[in-house]
């Protein structure tokens, strides 16, 4: 008798363990252009509580990578957000040329303001909310872009304008809810901003040694030329929150209020909470990650974050919360920087050489409409009015590519669909190739170059591990600290969170639910 009461309360407390192992809230936490490496580069200056706490009591994949060449934000959210590949989900940029009329289409450009108009695959959002009744979803980031593109149709979704205010669209909604509005009244993320930005540490303690001096007016130097001051004085508040780390602050900050406002976690029904820390990327970006600004960054994200979690635990009931923390994409080292330093590819001058070359094969015309993100549009109504074969306008323009300083490949897009490359670049461009988009020729640049952009030393974009290997960690509700060394591509998160949930996996999902997150 003694032995089934035994059994029985064991089967008891067996059920009441996987009761409690569903989370009531989880958050995607995507930090924009954040290497794997950094999580271990700069732990030695990391308190308990933030980065540390995930790495060290989680589930940490130290091979997890995107499996494509277009490793920008928009195009890596949406592989987040709906676990499929461009090639599936159609985002291949921010913009791409409308082949029939050869104008532009901007991605999050709506009716109404910034919006889903154009997004194809449904987001982990969209299906939680579709498929669990009194379930909620919220998105915020700093860049309506990523808001959007994380959000899909579903949600409540916010972003910063350029006044510093919390702002959506009414896509998502017709009216801010009181408390947002009460806070864009007193200006309060005005309070995270400061005029000078000052390392946390003694500089004894930075492992990183390239410093700038910044006015974020597109003007630099080099400390090794003139002495900086180790300050930056950004032009308006708007850019020190996108080039401070107050942007980060800003975003965690107001997260917290949404859990707290919204009563996120508080039933049974589980809620989704999609954060994207996009200062991170634009400092990265201005300064590089060899910089001592992108490492204080870092240093003071990891304060928010211990900010942010221990709040978060703490609000949820028994800390029914499942974490994952990951980034949109890696970045490049500094163009200038090393010992063989590499160049930028001036894409207006490769549209320009390429129309002329085309003047010169078949007359005088407007043959590129466009160059964008390493796809070049060709203008298809001049191309059949001069009775031309496509394929091969396409496929000269291709190999001609290839003779530019910095170009490694070049695919014609008839070549991408007609053929299927199963290893190598060309798989990756493939990846990345939706038809209707993108563009009639696609290029990849050489290691470590970047398009040329103002006040851009480093950037994303391409096949190479520096852009597509990325942090992927797992912590808190069902999930024990481990690290796992096989290689995992970022299409399984968006499934793996929807498992968690105990919803199906968003319908254009082509990712595999990860087998060391416990079966929840």
């Amino acid at each position: 008798m003694k032995h089934k009461i035994v059994l029985l309360a064991i089967a008891v407390l067996t059920a009441f363990e996987i009761q409690a192992a569903k989370p009531r809230l989880i958050v995607n936490l995507v930090v924009g252009s954040m290497r794997a490496e950094d999580l271990d580069r700069y732990a030695e200056n990391f308190g308990e509580g933030g980065f540390r706490r995930l790495t060290e009591g989680g589930t940490r994949y130290t091979d997890s990578r995107y499996d494509c060449l277009q490793t920008t934000t928009p195009v890596s959210l949406a592989t987040l957000s709906t676990g499929a590949l461009p090639s599936t989900h159609g985002v291949i940029g921010s913009r791409w040329i409308d082949y029939t009329s050869n104008a532009p289409v901007v991605l999050t450009e709506g009716r109404y303001g910034p919006g889903p108009d154009q997004l194809i695959a449904p987001t982990l959002s969209e299906t939680l909310l579709r498929q669990a009744p009194g379930s909620r979803a919220v998105t915020v980031a700093a860049d309506a872009e990523s808001a959007v593109v994380t959000s899909g149709r579903g949600g409540d979704c916010y972003w910063l304008d350029e006044h510093c205010a919390w702002a959506t669209s009414l896509s998502y909604t017709t009216l801010l809810p009181e408390w947002i509005s009460r806070s864009n009244r007193e200006r309060y993320n005005l309070s995270y901003v400061a005029e000078e930005w000052r390392t946390l540490f003694d500089r004894s303690r930075y492992r990183n040694t390239r410093h700038w001096d910044i006015t974020l007016t597109g003007k630099t130097k080099r400390e090794a030329d003139e002495p900086g001051t180790g300050r930056i004085r950004p032009a308006t508040d708007y850019e020190r929150m996108r080039y401070t780390p107050a942007g980060n602050t800003a975003v965690l900050g107001f997260a917290k209020q949404a859990i707290a406002q919204f009563g996120l976690g508080a039933d049974t029904t589980p809620d989704l909470l999609n954060i994207c820390l996009d200062a991170s990327r634009c400092i990265v970006e201005a300064y590089g990650p060899e910089s001592v600004e992108v490492e204080d960054m870092y240093y003071r994200l990891d304060r928010d974050l211990a900010d942010f979690l221990t709040f978060l635990f703490a609000q949820v009931r028994n800390g029914e919360v499942l974490v994952v923390l990951t980034s949109d994409h890696g970045t490049s080292p500094s163009y200038d920087c090393g010992e063989q330093p590499a160049e930028r590819f001036n894409a207006r001058q490769f549209e320009v050489i390429v129309n002329s070359f085309l003047n010169v094969r078949y007359g005088t015309g407007q043959w590129v409409v466009a160059y964008e993100d390493k796809c070049l549009w060709l203008n298809h109504n001049l191309i059949y009015e001069r009775g031309l074969d496509l394929a091969d306008v396409q496929n000269e323009v291709a190999i001609f590519a290839m003779q530019f300083g910095g170009v490694s490949h070049a695919l014609a897009a008839t070549a991408m669909r007609m053929s299927y490359f199963g290893s190598g670049y060309a798989r990756k461009m493939q990846n990345s190739f939706y038809p209707r988009r993108s563009g009639d020729v696609v290029l990849n640049l050489m290691p470590g170059w970047i398009e040329e952009r103002e006040r851009c030393v480093s950037t994303s974009g391409s096949m190479y591990g520096y852009d597509t290997q990325v942090p992927l960690i797992f912590y808190g509700t069902g999930v024990g600290p481990r690290r796992v060394g096989r290689r995992v591509e970022m299409t399984a998160v968006a499934p793996t969170l929807a498992h968690a949930a105990g919803i199906a996996e968003p319908a254009a999902s082509e990712g595999e639910v990860l087998e060391e997150i416990v079966d929840l």
